[in-house]
């Protein structure tokens, strides 16, 4: 009887994980349909240039995104540690972008100038601040209700599910279909609708009931990043890997010709960028479940590799070469996928149940500074040159690549 029973339990388990399987996927593959809506580098440059907004307002969109998301969560990490039911940190924060890209596309409507610039860019801030709790939960929530050799096939096929769609939408951008400011507004507001339908099924989800606790404060989390040195070595490896995210730009000055500037080079960025992810996201998550530290040392390595490749590619004259930069672009858009999709799963499987949330916080406020660096240098380096930035993150990508290999490897903690 009691093998009847364990039996029958088993089952029962693993048709809930199907089922929280399937809400993942599902949510996931909606907010990051929404992303790629409302993508700042694109969708929301192009809007406040057309809404008359001033340069630096345009100019602050993509830090306000970045660092909004990624400085809160040390913060939000330990409220979130307070909490038994957790998905609902997660639920809020998709709700909290959703109501957010409806206001943007609101102030869009009824806003010009720098009045459409303030407020779009104070949305963008909320908006951020709301990507943060979904940051900081999700993981948390992943290794909960996901078995650990499932979880990077589930992050990948949405991965691969919303690059689709987003690729089709960069079709209609690069071909000219949603290049008015209206539709633009509509895919907006549309992102907005999306990430609260994200938030109704992640609200569904069959969680257990966490043990609150975790470190309070600064303090705390300093303590945790001192006595975890895998943890160190992994944000160090995370932040030199960084590259891949901060190189694609500069692929696209390389291979713009004079006309076609602006939207048609950042429409191409964002097309790479979807055919990358949908062909590779599977895979990648595949990958990442056998074993996620030798993953980060292949997508480095590639990264590199592409970087490289362009650097060649302008030398020898052949940047603006029909498909030449394109292709290239493409590869580095794989790498930079591989790359987020092998530092999630190995952060998840690396981390005591208990600590996942806080490593989580700890490793993205760690990166969120390392981007601004990172950043800064790239923009120093280009006092040389696109050439010059590239040439730096090729370095970054390739050290990040190999100080991966010092890192833990999965089966050794669950030893």
């Amino acid at each position: 009887m009691t093998f009847v029973f364990d039996r029958l339990t088993g089952q029962e388990t693993e048709r809930a994980e199907a089922r929280n399987g399937l809400r993942h996927i599902l949510a996931l593959s909606l907010s990051k349909l929404s992303d790629g809506l409302i993508n700042p580098k694109l969708v929301l440059s192009w809007l406040l240039e057309g809404l008359g907004a001033p340069s630096a307002l345009i100019g602050m969109l993509v830090p306000i995104r970045e660092a909004g998301a990624l400085l809160p969560q040390v913060f939000l990490a330990g409220w979130l540690q307070r909490l038994k039911q957790r998905r609902w940190v997660w639920v809020a924060g998709s709700a909290g972008q959703g109501v957010a890209a409806g206001l943007i596309a609101l102030a869009a409507l009824l806003l010009e100038g720098w009045q459409a610039g303030v407020a779009i860019c104070g949305m963008l801030a909320v908006l951020a601040l709301a990507r943060a709790a979904c940051s900081v939960s999700y993981k948390d929530i992943l290794g909960k209700t996901i078995g650990q050799s499932r979880r990077g096939t589930v992050t990948g096929s949405a991965g691969s599910v919303s690059s689709a769609l987003v690729f089709v939408f960069a079709l209609l951008l690069v071909t000219g279909a949603l290049q008015t400011q209206a539709a633009v507004i509509a895919a907006i507001a549309l992102a907005g609708l999306l990430w609260l339908l994200a938030a109704l099924v992640l609200s569904r989800l069959d969680e257990e009931d966490s043990t609150p606790g975790g470190p309070s404060g600064a303090d705390g989390y300093w303590q945790v990043l001192k006595e975890d040195a895998n943890l160190r070595r992994f944000i160090l490896v995370r932040g030199l890997l960084t590259s891949t995210a901060l190189a694609p730009p500069y692929l696209a000055v390389l291979s713009a010709g004079g006309e076609g500037e602006g939207l048609a080079r950042l429409g191409q960025l964002v097309l790479a960028s979807a055919a990358a992810g949908f062909v590779s996201a599977y895979a990648w998550g595949w990958l990442a479940d056998r074993s996620s530290r030798m993953m980060l040392l292949l997508a480095g390595v590639l990264g590199a590799a592409a970087m490289g490749a362009a650097m060649v590619a302008s030398l020898l004259g052949q940047a603006q070469a029909p498909w030449v930069m394109s292709g290239i672009l493409f590869v580095l858009m794989v790498a930079y996928h591989g790359v987020r999709q092998a530092r999630s799963t190995y952060l998840v499987d690396i981390s005591p149940e208990d600590r996942r949330s806080v490593n989580a916080a700890v490793a993205n406020v760690a990166i969120g500074l390392i981007l601004l660096g990172a950043g800064a240098l790239g923009g120093a380096l280009t006092w040389v040159g696109p050439l010059g930035a590239l040439a730096g993150f090729a370095a970054m990508a390739m050290a990040g690549g190999l100080a991966a290999l010092t890192l833990r490897d999965v089966k050794d903690v669950e030893g």
